[in-house]
């Protein structure tokens, strides 16, 4: 019993220490950069993988096409116990029998083979337009592998600023949170001095408290967007995770001179090479269905040993080998114009992709407009946000000195914080759409690889 004890025991430390330095590796601590982020999203984000899989397979695929050209050999074997005989009736006049069939049995009751079958491909039109477009066929897994990889850059860099303009938003709220205490102090010292009213004391109550709840909820808002982060970074959410950079490292001001309107910026897009490839993988299947109008021809070859005895000890004492070499040539004749209709359908998805590569293009022309405009707009937000939270922090400063000189009321104090903090809220949602409107912009424009 003490043995078994001891046993438990000791795997029962094992398991726990390997539990505990498992949640020691899941709880791993990064101090990341935007970009730190990004290049940790293409190693570990799920669609990023999953892409870059597709192309390991469709390398795997090209091989496969490539083989199909070389020599195709394949070996079988057979052994047959005849239980029976089988009988076979010939005509009576080769035994002075006429008007009657004997039975005969023709074979012995036991056969094997050996046999090893070789073909080649001499000429074949479907193979030679697989070799031709084999290139082509990866570079479309490699071409969606590079969207996967600029999708997770854009969701990562967003939700990265997101948590930015959180934390900047606490600290705006901090800041009118300590000075909106400091007057509450103040003014409740002057209440009990008979200076002022309850009713003033009761307005700045109101105004702290519902600070104090958006902090709150900002602070929670603030865990979520770092879980979000993480979840587009394919990181465990239960991961501690940094942010290097600061609000003041992003230049939005530098991307103006880039925002001009080029209407060859489609040509950047990969949505657009994706469209590209695909039309030029509809050329060759076009290709492909008129081979089917081409004769194929196939060399073929054949070694056979073949074992026949009644007695299964001597089935192979003896040998009676068979070999042969051939052409095989396929030509087709007709086939109900099957190959015709074929042809047909794939010259009309040929036509229908050039279509969608006339709309991209045109529908990038119009991205490329509409993040140029609202990241414009979104930079001229936030120039007059500022503006107007500096006009409001003026406001209260002198609202304030106006109520303890006693030439102002309450009532102007509480409006001008209230002001305040609408200038605030409306700064921090410009900040953020300033900021994702940059990424859409760059985005649009392909600058980002």
């Amino acid at each position: 019993m003490k043995q078994i004890f001891f046993i438990s025991s000791l795997v029962f430390g094992i398991a726990l220490n390997g539990f505990s330095q498992q949640a020691l590796t899941d709880t791993t601590a990064y101090h990341f950069t935007v970009a730190d982020c990004i290049n940790y999203a293409y190693d570990h984000q799920h669609d990023v993988i999953n892409s870059k899989l597709d192309v390991t397979s469709a390398g795997y695929h090209v091989k496969e096409i490539i083989g199909q050209g070389y020599p195709q050999i394949n070996g079988t074997a057979s052994f047959l116990d005849y239980l029976k005989i089988p009988v076979t009736l010939i005509p009576g006049e080769f035994f002075n029998k006429p008007g009657t069939f004997v039975p005969l049995k023709f074979g012995v009751t036991y056969q094997s083979s050996v046999s090893v079958n070789a073909s080649q491909i001499l000429f074949d039109p479907s193979y030679l337009v697989g070799l031709q477009g084999r290139k082509t066929y990866k570079q479309l897994y490699e071409r969606s592998y590079t969207r996967s990889k600029i999708e997770a850059n854009v969701n990562v860099t967003k939700a990265y600023y997101q948590v930015l303009v959180s934390v900047e938003q606490l600290k705006l709220l901090a800041a009118n949170i300590n000075e909106l205490k400091q007057q509450l102090d103040e003014t409740i010292a002057r209440n009990k001095q008979g200076v002022v009213e309850k009713i003033d004391v009761d307005r700045l109550t109101v105004q702290y408290n519902s600070l104090i709840t958006t902090r709150e909820n900002t602070n929670r808002l603030l865990a979520l967007n770092y879980q979000l982060l993480k979840f587009q970074m394919g990181m465990p959410i239960e991961n501690e995770l940094f942010l290097k950079d600061k609000l003041e490292d992003i230049q939005l001001d530098a991307t103006v001179g880039n925002a001009t309107n080029d209407t060859t910026a489609y040509r950047n897009r990969i949505e657009y090479g994706l469209l590209e490839t695909q039309n030029k993988l509809y050329q060759y299947d076009v290709k492909l269905k008129k081979g089917q109008f081409l004769p194929k021809l196939t060399a073929n070859a054949n070694y056979t040993p073949s074992f026949q005895n009644n007695s299964f000890g001597a089935l192979y004492a003896n040998s009676y080998p068979s070999a042969y070499v051939g052409l095989t040539l396929n030509v087709p004749i007709f086939t109900g114009w099957q190959h015709l209709n074929q042809l047909k359908q794939s010259q009309i998805t040929l036509l229908k992709s050039q279509n969608d590569m006339y709309d991209m293009k045109n529908t990038i022309n119009l991205q490329v407009s509409q993040a140029r405009i609202s990241f414009i707009n979104g930079l001229q937000t936030l120039t007059d946000q500022k503006k107007n939270m500096a006009l409001a922090e003026e406001v209260l400063r002198v609202s304030k000195i106006k109520y303890e000189q006693g030439v102002g009321s309450s009532i102007e104090v509480t409006q001008a914080q209230t002001a305040l903090q609408d200038a605030d809220n409306s700064y921090i949602q410009g900040l953020y759409d300033a900021l994702v409107s940059k990424v859409d912009l760059d985005k649009a424009y392909g600058r980002i690889n």
